[in-house]
């Protein structure tokens, strides 16, 4: 039992470096993007991030995501529902009100222990504010306006037609 919580702990940190590896492969090639719009490279990176949005939080959002689906996590859910209908067997069956009480400890801890679990599990929801614009937490782009040798938008050009 303990090493497989230590094998969970270890999967969780590999699982972090991928996706910040990941997220930094994408903060790059945006830059890059931005880059490629005559721009230093302070700017590009500065761009890059306000379009991007806080890093931080959809590094913990996905990590949350990833480990949501282990193995040792769907085990522990699949026992906590046996155990929970073996209370309501022995609550239903049982005719001692001993028998039922234990019934009922059994349904209990079940219960209380997969609701730990989820809060655990879905900690980001309970604690942080993520940004109204997407469930990730990313920035929308602003539109860029495309203008003519005239210097007008493209509304401007359908208006002046």
């Amino acid at each position: 039992m303990k090493t497989e919580i230590g094998r969970l702990f270890h999967r969780y940190d590999r699982i972090e470096r991928d996706i910040g590896a990941e997220l930094d492969l994408h903060l790059d090639l945006l830059t890059q993007e931005f880059l490629q719009a005559e721009t230093t490279v302070e700017e590009a990176r500065d761009a890059a991030l306000e379009q991007f949005g806080n890093v931080e939080q959809i590094k913990a959002q996905c990590v949350e995501i990833s480990s949501r689906n282990h193995p040792f996590v769907l085990a522990l859910k699949c026992f906590l529902a046996l155990v929970f209908l073996a209370g309501v067997l022995i609550r239903v069956f049982g005719g001692d009100f001993h028998i039922t009480r234990c019934g009922n400890l059994l349904m209990v801890v079940s219960f209380l222990t997969w609701a730990l679990l989820y809060a655990r599990l879905n900690s980001s929801r309970f604690f942080s504010q993520p940004e109204p614009s997407s469930p990730l937490g990313l920035v929308e782009r602003k539109p860029i306006a495309t203008y003519d040798q005239r210097r007008r938008t493209p509304v401007e050009r359908v208006i002046s037609r």
